[in-house]
């Protein structure tokens, strides 16, 4: 599978539009009246100050202090670019801040302090200590890290984490848990040896001691050679704590009969001599970012019955730190932690390792395309693992609670992992699935639009995306004067443009439409025309002919129009039960409507279909169907003519025997909204619908485009469900970012 490429460009755009950065504050209370204004500040405000100020804990009640955390740091180690001072790390911490809301509904900002000075960065953190629940100290280099973390653990009476250190630990450790447990090993017995004594490495190793590995079985290097007892050349404090009295002096030495190898250090420091010279069953952990230490390729050429896990999403057992330090600082804030010890930490390792262990969830396995079962190819769960949530923050929480580290214990754990389930985003991981399968599916997407400029840059996206190939039909000059004019001038070379005039398909393409076309009224010159000038048509032809995968369109023109011109070539009606299904993502919710294409109105039978499809939809997207017929009644009340279709419809699916839930007919409310729905408690649906069918295709649009426009909803559709082969159109206002969403749709075969 092809590496996703990302240009200089693009990532600057990324970081430019539709704002510059990437996160804003909005407010979580009404600010809309004078009486909201006078509550929200004065005199209103008064309370709660003089609340606190009497009783300081009631600070996590009355403020956002129990879910808010600092990402901070001075720019002295920059990811793998080094000192690039505190401005230039602005945007890897606004990056940390938007991890920690995407992965654990943690609230963050960031915060650059401008010295490199130890004591004055000490003190600015202390002096902010009110302000937060929990400080990540991110990108300092050692060995400042150790000082600045260790004092402010001292002087700070909440979390103090420097993920460089211990969220790779954390991750590291869950991973070798699983490792030694295939292997058969005992973290007691095995001998351990460490490329790279930053902080990193520092702490990976002083964290699997806490958890058995003995300090003589322990080899730390750097790029000295051995930690030994004695050794004075390039010697600190910390590094001094894990030197053993040995003969051993170099990397190649300390790896002859070895079990584990733990690399935070540089691509190439291990070589395949120095793996064929490992105890049985080596566990290798090449984390060296961008590159390892050693590929996991190059490792298992010389010792098949090797467990490699690398810092790689490309590579199975990423260790990857967003694992951790999420649901860490979960856990701690929601107990008001005062620190996150070592128990905390290591209890977080455990729960993944157990994770790691169990079945796989479908929706999982759906968004990486292939199964994930638990073995030498997958030892740490995956970043995207819905249990993540509800499963990692218990058990730190529980740990610090143990440890005496909880200010307020959690009293019923049960409704506390209800109650995380509930926090997260699910739209979030259903796109990522979506884009992941995409990946996975290597589609030849075709693109019927290429004289529009969005359509040309959603095409490079795709293809630079790593998704696949992509077709541009247009011509070859105009579609190298857009590229450049968008600045992607040096992605022309990177495109297949296709048209009537390159092709080598004409005829057979001519021949197979006329067929479908000659009782219709259509002869061989209209027929022609349609194959050299109508890019839809020319479009629809490729993929019936498998001259592509998929097949994305509608941008330029009216999506009626492009239906009806796809017809021409596929059976996309409502007598083929063909539907258009649209999803609305908005705060966390996804709600398919339908039909949204094709039926203009639709009858009890038109609408079970539809329902149908709209319910394949939603599984593809990883959801559990549930449909609410809905109307302006609900179960016959008001009584209207309009109604009762929508009354019937259900009854077509009970004939049906169709395998998802379905009721009706109801107003939106009732279907959407739990506490409406008890009051009808003969009502079939075991939760809110997530799939609304509506009477006309009218009402359809009006819902969608009002949720758009006044919602602030994100939709992604029409998609066209029904059709022999995936087709997705577009909507006039798309813009790039829509016209790929579209593509990745239709690369995934939803419909």
């Amino acid at each position: 599978m092809p590496k996703a490429k990302i240009t200089d460009e693009e990532a600057l755009a990324f970081h430019l539009d539709p704002t510059p950065g990437k996160w804003e504050i909005n407010a979580t209370v009404p600010m809309t009246t004078q009486r909201d204004l006078s509550l929200a500040y004065s005199p209103g405000v008064a309370v709660p100050c003089e609340a606190i100020a009497a009783n300081p804990e009631t600070a996590y009640d009355y403020t956002n202090k129990g879910n808010l955390v600092a990402v901070i740091s001075n720019g002295t180690a920059v990811l793998g670019l080094g000192n690039l001072g505190a401005l230039g790390s602005k945007p890897v911490m606004e990056g940390k801040s938007v991890l920690f809301k995407r992965f654990a509904d943690v609230n963050s900002i960031d915060i650059e302090l401008d010295t490199e000075d130890p004591d004055k960065f000490i003190e600015a953190v202390r002096l902010m200590g009110p302000t937060f629940g929990g400080i990540n100290l991110e990108d300092i280099k050692a060995p400042e890290c150790f000082i600045i973390e260790q004092k402010l653990k001292e002087e700070m009476d909440i979390p103090v984490f420097h993920d460089d250190q211990h969220g790779t630990a954390v991750i590291c450790a869950a991973g070798l848990i699983n490792a030694l447990h295939i292997s058969g090993k005992k973290i007691e017995d095995v001998r351990i040896v460490l490329n790279g004594a930053g902080a990193a490495g520092i702490a990976c190793i002083e964290l699997l001691k806490r958890m058995g590995a003995r300090h003589d079985n322990c080899i730390v290097c750097d790029t000295k050679g051995v930690i030994y007892q004695g050794r004075t050349e390039g010697m600190n404090q910390w590094k001094s704590a894990h030197a053993i009295t040995t003969e051993l002096r170099t990397l190649e030495e300390a790896m002859d009969g070895a079990d584990v190898f733990l690399g935070v250090s540089v691509k190439g420091a291990v070589t395949q001599d120095m793996v064929a010279k490992m105890a049985d069953n080596p566990v290798i952990f090449a984390m060296a970012n961008p590159d390892p230490e050693i590929t996991p390729e190059e490792a298992h050429e010389v010792r098949v019955d090797a467990i490699v896990a690398t810092g790689r999403s490309d590579y199975p057992n990423q260790v990857n730190n967003v694992l951790g330090f999420p649901y860490l600082f979960r856990g701690a804030l929601d107990i008001h932690a005062r620190a996150i010890n070592d128990e905390m930490k290591i209890a977080c390792a455990h729960a993944l390792a157990a994770l790691a262990r169990e079945d796989v969830p479908d929706e999982v396995a759906l968004a990486y395309g292939k199964s994930l079962t638990f073995g030498r190819d997958y030892i740490i769960p995956t970043p995207f693992d819905p249990r993540l949530i509800h499963r990692i923050p218990p058990a730190v929480a529980k740990a610090g609670m143990d440890t005496g580290a909880a200010r307020r214990p959690i009293i019923d754990m049960e409704a506390y992992e209800v109650g995380l389930k509930g926090r997260m985003d699910p739209t979030a991981s259903i796109l990522r699935g979506l884009n992941a399968r995409a990946r996975s599916a290597q589609s030849r997407m075709i693109f019927a639009e290429g004289d529009d400029p969005r359509v040309l840059r959603a095409a490079v996206n795709y293809q630079r995306s790593g998704f696949g190939k992509a077709l541009v039909v247009g011509r070859a000059e105009d579609a190298k004067q857009k590229l450049e004019a968008a600045g992607l001038g040096d992605a022309v070379r990177e495109l297949e443009i296709v048209n009537a005039a390159n092709t080598t398909h004409f005829d057979v393409y001519k021949d197979f439409l006329y067929k479908r076309l000659q009782r219709k009224g259509f002869d061989r010159k209209d027929v022609h025309r349609l194959v050299g000038r109508d890019r839809h048509v020319f479009s629809a032809l490729m993929l019936a002919h498998g001259h592509g995968d998929g097949l994305v369109t509608g941008a330029t023109r009216k999506s009626a129009h492009v239906l009806d011109q796809i017809n021409h070539v596929f059976d996309a009606d409502r007598d083929h039960g063909a539907a258009g299904v649209t999803a609305l993502l908005h705060k966390g919710r996804i709600v398919l409507i339908g039909d949204t294409l094709v039926h203009e109105w639709p009858d009890e039978n038109d609408l079970a279909t539809i329902a149908e499809r709209a319910a394949g939809v939603a599984r593809h997207m990883g959801l559990d169907p549930r449909v609410a017929f809905v109307s302006f009644s609900t179960f016959g009340y008001p009584v209207s003519e309009r109604a009762e279709k929508m009354h019937l419809a259900p009854a077509v699916l009970d004939k049906r025997g169709v395998d998802f839930e379905y009721e009706g007919e109801m107003t939106v409310d009732v279907a959407l909204n739990a506490a409406a729905q008890e009051a009808y408690p003969f009502q079939r649906l075991t939760g809110p619908a997530n799939i609304l069918i509506v009477p006309a295709r009218h009402s359809a649009s009006i819902s969608v485009k009002l949720m758009q426009e006044m919602g602030g909803a994100t939709v992604v559709g029409p998609i066209l469900s029904g059709v022999d082969k995936p087709i997705q159109i577009c909507s006039t206002t798309s813009t790039a970012n829509d016209v790929l969403n579209m593509a990745v749709l239709a690369a995934c075969n939803i419909g």
